[in-house]
């Protein structure tokens, strides 16, 4: 990414972007309060929500809930048109947050292509994570007590046994968690206003009839050769995911893609740091690829409409070392850049890969030709052997551009360094196979191998 792209970039401000995010924070303050309370203020800034759609097709419904909220009655068909109408501005703000990125990058993106529908969900189930969705907005985050957050607990249950609805169910579960993790709620200094009002309002779209509460389908079956960029390892307390970013070179000869994959595990807290990379044993070609840099043949993967693949780790096969510094010099700035689904356009889910050269740095943030470009080290995976330092010592690197916080960041996955004099390269999925430090592999078995005690008592305990 050159300098005078990168200044396009830091220096874009999309018109009405600033007026849509404070329209937005006005709406997010009611649920701060709760909608049984309105007052003047917020009354007017479900007003203010609805004017900003008026001219589009959800213009009269987000009127109407609108003016029926401010007047005490609260339904489910008001909070759908409420959560919609701020989602549909997230997503405007998205958009042109995305078509600056792709200026400045000269990125070419696919356009999206609704994917067939999804047969219809149980509506019972549904029913019941809406009717807590509802009660929360009416008490508001600072009315919300240990009876109602436990009240989900049983449509929690309930969506988690069904497969096509285990995607709410997690959102619902982790929302939940939060609250409850925060309470008391009432006397708390500061609240995640912004980032609850993103959970809500994605539960309560996910949750309506008609919605896509599963995963789409996928629309088609790719072959070709994968040459890895990077890998994305994201943590929670009971489960981790690694997200690998490519380059698809389709057999049929068609352009080259960018496309993302993930594996997924469950975990304990317990489990962290190197021991992550043993719960995803069950896909030893990916990681195979990602520790040796190596290339994958792929066949017949799934890839669902938002360029997600699929993995299937029987469909593909370790090829010729790919070293990802080089797929992307050559390839990125002319890959084919996925769609964006329309329940994931807000500005926090921005994760493009870029590659970066000839700055300097001081570990916390890129100065590349007069420009400053902050790094976002707390993504940096404790499980993988990038470091500050590393990113400190660095010229070059492969990262996710992020908008986050109301400026652009880098997360880098890959860096080209100089240590004690010499060249080094270093990816976050190089121990995908196993610690090469040695340093950092003595201390792990000092520590003891968690995954392996904790099998143990598993096998022990079925074996009763």
């Amino acid at each position: 990414m050159l300098g005078v792209q990168l200044a396009e970039l830091l220096d874009a401000d999309p018109p009405g972007v600033a007026e849509a995010l404070d329209l937005m924070a006005g709406f997010d303050d009611t649920l701060v309060h709760g909608l049984a309370r309105l007052g003047e203020e917020r009354a007017a800034a479900l007003t203010a929500l609805a004017g900003a759609v008026a001219a589009s097709p959800l213009g009269p419904a987000v009127a109407e809930a609108a003016g029926k909220v401010a007047a005490g009655s609260v339904s489910d068909d008001h909070l759908a048109a409420l959560a919609g109408a701020r989602t549909a501005l997230f997503g405007a703000v998205h958009d042109a947050r995305l078509a600056d990125l792709d200026a400045a990058l000269g990125r070419t993106r696919e356009a999206w292509q609704e994917p067939p529908a999804a047969p219809p969900e149980a509506q019972s189930m549904l029913a019941g994570s809406r009717s807590w969705l509802r009660e929360l907005a009416i008490a508001g985050w600072r009315g919300v007590g240990h009876d109602l957050v436990s009240a989900a607990d049983q449509t929690i249950e309930a969506l988690l046994a069904e497969p096509e609805l285990r995607r709410l169910a997690v959102l619902l579960d982790g929302l939940a968690a939060e609250l409850r993790a925060s309470s008391p709620l009432a006397t708390a200094e500061r609240l995640p206003a912004r980032r609850w009002a993103d959970l809500w309002a994605r539960a309560m779209t996910l949750s309506w009839e008609g919605g896509r509460s599963g995963a789409a389908p996928p629309v088609e079956s790719v072959s070709g050769r994968l040459l890895l960029l990077g890998v994305d390892v994201h943590e929670h307390g009971t489960a981790v995911q690694a997200q690998v970013h490519a380059v698809l070179e389709p057999a049929d000869g068609a352009p080259a893609r960018l496309v993302r994959t993930s594996v997924v595990a469950a975990k304990v807290d317990t489990i962290v740091g190197p021991a992550l990379w043993r719960l995803l044993h069950g896909h030893p070609t990916l990681l195979t690829a990602l520790a040796e840099r190596r290339a994958l043949e792929v066949a017949d993967l799934p890839l669902l409409a938002g360029g997600d693949l699929v993995w299937h780790d029987d469909r593909a096969t370790a090829g010729e070392p790919a070293d990802p510094f080089a797929t992307a010099r050559i390839q990125l700035a002319g890959a084919l850049a996925p769609p964006v689904p329309p329940l994931e356009r807000h500005p926090v889910r921005i994760a493009e890969p870029v590659l970066l050269e000839g700055y300097t740095t001081d570990g916390s943030a890129l100065e590349l030709a007069g420009r400053t470009l902050p790094v976002d080290l707390d993504r940096l995976p404790a499980c993988g052997p990038l470091t500050p330092a590393l990113v400190a010592a660095s010229s070059a690197c492969i990262g996710l551009l992020r908008r986050d916080g109301g400026r652009w960041m880098v997360q880098p996955l890959a860096v080209q360094a100089t240590v004690k004099r010499k060249p080094v390269e270093v990816h976050g999925g190089d121990w995908a196979l196993g610690i090469t430090d040695p340093k950092v592999a003595k201390a792990e078995a000092r520590a003891g191998d968690a995954v392996a005690v904790l099998r143990e008592r598993a096998g022990r305990l079925l074996r009763k």
